[in-house]
């Protein structure tokens, strides 16, 4: 291969680096010279030609190419030793930017030119969104509840660092979920722990269809009236834990926590990277101050054996509980394991056995280029506890803070969702999100499955979306079979009024027996207008429907950005916290990074159940 030409065109600078290499290689090239003449004229009359080979290779070994370009250079000229390659800086035009090769998302910068790339492995779990089904032929949707808001958190991460996220990143039901909404509280004499409300409106990307929600609110349980909390605080260490938006995030996180805890409540703190270490036995809460300085503590080092973490919190929550108290598990990690057991069937099992015992575990996640979310949602779900995914200390603040109680204070558990449709008044319908959650219809009176739990406050919110009798459907009628046709007596003697029947079930919390709620969702509940509808109702289909956008759907024609922000603007309502306003604000962030809507997705068959992050 030949050496490069050093171009001729180069800045001051340049050219006066060059001629200071090309001086000191000269100079080196002298001495040798020097040297090498000196032991020649003392044996030229008695050296033979053998002779001469054998004293030439008798002198030291160049140590690299390099040095023998040296050697080789005495006699050269200026110009010749101006061949050396040395290699230029990359060329980039005013306002370039180095761009990195695909599926490398980061760049560590060493000097102007060069850079380490970082991969991005960031692990989601794959799903396909829910697709029409014929209430002719499947009339049952079964699913569990969901109060996990980790999709919403992290999505918003994405769009603020300048990118739309992974589609496999962004779950509908976590984002509509992860806004409060003024929905009624269950009456003071009510039997059971929450209100369940219903209502249809006109779908807003389709005139001809309708929207169905379903909206659950939890009852509100003070501060003060909690239970004792039995709290371990497991953190993950590891040297991956290093940079800001890691470990010094979840300390100053952890702090908000403890700032809220009272005398009679009690916290451990676990810690894992190589090994395991018990930083804080069982503390009461009123030591804030022991608790903290152990907190600000924590440093980040060496692997990541979550497996040895796991076993070792969950062995302290085990010996500091307190009788008819809370006991939970909090995990705060990349999800980045590579020592010990990483596997998550092995680890869903753990999490599953002391789930059974009594101990839950909710996961806060960090990160981002190695963050395994497939992980903390997995273990979260199977532990009976949340998924919350922090990108930002005002996060942090709302989720340890703000929602206190809902975080900690579970008030019914396995909560299962079933709605039955009239064939005589609806063809067709979908579930928006809740693919992760989904059940067979058989596994809703099994109460040995496990469901999500709601805490105190939480609000759950489920949109359907119809096609009436009446309207155009999407699927096509079979060839071969005989289509059923429903007379206006056969509607009026199958409750016409009834567009579905609800069933919902749960356990109260330490029972093992669920109770049965079911009520009917009736023609007369429908707005004529989504304009018409309730600000929450607005509000929450504003939210579903970007969260479609951003999958790339193609079940919601072409409403777009400008549509949603329409929607959500008329819908922001008191926003005591400011969240809605922040929607709207990455609503306008996402569009101007994509201004021409993505491509509407087809369908295909998953290839695994998990995908790593572009």
């Amino acid at each position: 291969m030949k050496p490069k030409l050093i171009s001729t065109n180069r800045t001051p600078l340049t050219q006066m680096l060059i001629g200071t290499c090309i001086l000191s290689i000269y100079l080196s090239g002298c001495s040798s010279s020097n040297r090498i003449e000196s032991q020649n004229h003392a044996k030229a009359d008695a050296a033979s030609s053998v002779q001469s080979k054998e004293k030439i290779a008798e002198l030291p070994a160049p140590k690299s190419p390099s040095k023998l370009m040296m050697l080789q250079s005495v006699n050269n000229t200026k110009a010749e030793a101006a061949m050396i390659t040395i290699a230029p800086p990359p060329y980039l035009a005013p306002g370039e930017m180095v761009v990195s090769p695909p599926l490398l998302s980061k760049q560590k910068y060493i000097t102007d030119s060069a850079y380490i790339p970082v991969q991005d492995t960031a692990k989601y779990q794959k799903f396909q969104e829910n697709s029409w089904k014929l209430v002719s032929e499947d009339p049952v949707s079964t699913f569990s509840a969901d109060v996990d808001t980790g999709s919403y958190a992290n999505v918003r991460r994405f769009i603020q660092q300048g990118q739309l996220p992974s589609p496999d990143a962004v779950r509908a039901e976590e984002l509509v979920n992860y806004f409060a909404y003024d929905y009624a509280l269950p009456d003071k004499d009510q039997a059971h722990p929450f209100s369940v409300h219903t209502q249809l409106s006109s779908s807003p990307w389709n005139a001809s269809r309708q929207l169905l929600r379903i909206a659950i609110k939890g009852k509100d349980i003070a501060k003060e009236t909690l239970p004792a909390a039995n709290l371990v605080f497991l953190v993950d260490v590891s040297g991956s834990m290093s940079p800001a938006e890691r470990l010094p995030l979840l300390r100053t996180s952890l702090k908000l926590l403890v700032s809220q805890l009272r005398a009679q409540d009690r916290v451990s703190l676990v810690t894992y990277a190589n090994g395991t270490n018990v930083v804080l036995p069982a503390t009461a809460g009123d030591q804030k101050s022991k608790i903290n300085l152990a907190i600000d503590q924590l440093t980040a080092s060496g692997g990541t054996n979550g497996e040895a973490g796991i076993k070792l919190a969950y062995a302290q929550a085990h010996a500091a509980r307190i009788p008819g108290g809370i006991d939970r598990v909090l995990l705060a990690t990349d999800g980045d394991l590579n020592i010990g057991v990483t596997n998550d069937s092995d680890l869903k099992a753990l999490v599953e056995r002391e789930r059974k015992a009594g101990i839950s575990l909710s996961t806060l996640g960090v990160g981002n280029d190695n963050y395994n979310e497939a992980l903390m949602k997995k273990m979260a779900d199977n532990g009976d506890g949340s998924y919350h995914y922090l990108d930002s200390i005002q996060e942090a603040h709302k989720v340890l803070v703000n929602e206190y109680t809902s975080t900690l204070a579970t008030i019914a558990q396995d909560l299962k969702l079933q709605v039955e449709f009239n064939p005589a008044l609806v063809k067709e319908y979908r579930l928006i999100g809740y693919e992760l959650r989904a059940l067979s219809r058989e596994q809703f009176n099994d109460d040995k499955v496990d469901a999500g739990d709601i805490g105190a406050g939480h609000t759950v919110t489920a949109l359907y979306e119809i096609v009436p009798i009446a309207s155009k459907g999407n699927i096509d009628p079979l060839r071969y079979q005989a289509t059923k046709t429903v007379s206006k007596t056969q509607r009026k003697d199958s409750n016409s009024d009834e567009i579905a029947w609800l069933k919902l079930r749960y356990k109260t919390p330490s029972q093992h027996q669920s109770q049965l709620i079911e009520t009917p969702i009736k023609q007369d509940s429908l707005v004529s207008n989504i304009k018409a509808a309730d600000q929450d109702f607005r509000f929450a289909t504003a939210v579903a429907a970007w969260a479609q956008w951003l999958r790339g759907s193609s079940l919601i024609a072409e409403f777009g950005p400008k549509d949603i922000l329409a929607l959500a603007n008329s819908a922001r309502g008191d926003d005591r916290f400011g969240h809605r306003a922040e929607f709207i604000r990455l609503v306008e962030l996402s569009a101007a990074l994509h201004p021409v809507q993505r491509p509407r997705t087809k369908k295909a068959k998953p290839e695994s159940s998990e995908t790593v992050s572009p």
